[in-house]
């Protein structure tokens, strides 16, 4: 009887706004938890038993229907902390459980997702937040580069692990001869001393070592003629000569260098002839010898130009020579740029990548599963994940020194709070009126 359909309504409405009320509480709960996803209840009515006319109606009660946004992303909050990641627009961070990495993390399954962490190095190294979960990337080769990996796959991450950067060398790899070779010297008739100089560069190890570079003048020519022409040698001092034969083994390049002496471009480098190493490459300015440590790129400068080595009628000026490289080193900061690079910086003042954080992208992001810690699982309603670079396809850039605040609004979770408190009011004096009722149609036998 309908009587009855009305207490069944009115039981269901109590059980649907406990669930609202849940909700609500979680939400207020979870107001100043970084990156919580608010929780929406929906409520759907259900139907019984709906005739057409005839005066008879039975009540379907209600049902409460819950989903996390996940879509609805938090404003971001400013830190002081370089470690702390959060996405400025749609997508999320890959991470693994502390667990996981301490059983040898071999499945990707174990993959979840989160936007936004607060990370620093452990014990052993590796990036975790407080509650565990330790950041995922792709590491970089020794040139800082990032291999090609699978984008719909896990298996090229790995947990981001430090330790094993806390010192690092980087090796020279090009020297820039900005100097000037003095004009009067190069002619006929001179005493055609050789000027030297000796640049500092830093091996494989980070070890000190030095390039020479030895500069002759041609004066062969008529007394008073110009020649405008000079034979370098280059020389690495971590090649040790051989003392049973007579030759120079530590002379890696020789080459003759002629300069211009026209009018509008007199002085400047106008052709290189190798004798022995690596040849001149015209468009680049540049020549590669090989040296202890393998390769060395030597600049020059490109024909006719006025940047790199000249001639002109002024004194030898070794001061201009210029390297890159750079000792040993101790690591002094971590920090993540826009790219999703994780970038270590020494106090030698060498900057290197570490690691690559792609982030994870899913169809239907409101289909995940919803963990503790703000974490989030791939599931057949949420569709397969893809790994974007940082503010590629859909996805935002990733934001170092900040946070993402929890999308919580109090006082709209405060106002949803009164209206649940009414109507589970208004569904309890349902049941006591119907209670009520149906103790006078017992007592109609009396």
């Amino acid at each position: 009887m309908s009587i009855s359909s009305a207490l069944s309504a009115g039981v269901s409405g109590l059980a649907a706004n406990s669930t609202r009320l849940a909700n609500i509480s979680d939400n207020i709960a979870n107001s100043g938890t970084y990156g919580y996803k608010r929780v929406d209840t929906e409520f759907e009515s259900m139907v019984i038993n709906q005739g057409r006319g005839g005066g008879l109606y039975t009540a379907g009660g209600v049902r409460a229907a819950t989903s996390r946004d996940v879509n609805q992303r938090g404003n971001l909050v400013t830190t002081s902390n370089a470690l702390d990641i959060a996405i400025t627009g749609r997508g999320m961070l890959p991470v693994v459980t502390s667990s996981a990495v301490a059983s040898g993390y071999s499945t990707p399954r174990d993959l979840m997702m989160t936007t936004t962490g607060s990370f620093d190095t452990d014990d052993q190294g590796y990036l975790r937040t407080n509650s565990g979960l330790v950041l995922m990337g792709w590491p970089a080769n020794a040139d800082g580069t990032i291999p090609a990996q699978p984008r719909d796959s896990a298996t090229g991450l790995q947990p981001i692990r430090i330790d094993g950067s806390q010192t690092a060398a980087d090796p020279t790899t090009r020297i820039t001869l900005g100097i000037n070779l003095p004009a009067d010297a190069a002619v006929g008739g001179a005493t055609g001393d050789a000027q030297e100089m000796n640049v500092e560069y830093f091996g494989n190890l980070g070890n000190s070592e030095q390039m020479a570079f030895t500069f002759t003048p041609d004066v062969s020519g008529t007394t008073g003629s110009r020649s405008n022409s000079w034979t370098m040698e280059v020389r690495d001092s971590a090649i040790i000569d051989d003392a049973a034969t007579a030759a120079d083994e530590s002379l890696i390049g020789s080459y003759t260098l002629e300069f211009d002496s026209s009018a509008t471009t007199g002085g400047r480098l106008m052709n290189v002839t190798t004798g022995s190493g690596g040849a001149f490459d015209p468009a680049t300015g540049t020549l590669t010898v090989t040296g202890a440590n393998g390769p060395m790129t030597i600049d020059l400068g490109r024909y006719g130009a006025s940047q790199g080595i000249t001639q002109l009628a002024s004194d030898f000026s070794p001061a201009n020579a210029t390297k890159n490289g750079s000792p040993v080193g101790s690591l002094t900061a971590l920090e993540i740029d826009e790219n999703g690079y994780i970038r270590a910086t020494y106090d030698t003042g060498f900057t290197r990548t570490l690691y690559q954080v792609p982030v994870v992208d899913v169809p239907n992001p409101n289909g995940l599963i919803a963990l503790d810690n703000q974490t989030y699982k791939v599931s057949p309603d949420s569709g397969a994940f893809y790994l974007w670079n940082s503010g590629d396809g859909p996805t935002g850039e990733i934001a170092g020194y900040a946070r993402e605040a929890s999308t919580t609004d109090v006082a709209a979770e405060l106002t949803d709070l009164i209206q649940t408190q009414r109507a589970y009011t208004s569904n309890a004096k349902v049941i006591q009126t119907v209670d009520e009722m149906l103790q006078e149609t017992a007592n109609l036998k009396r």
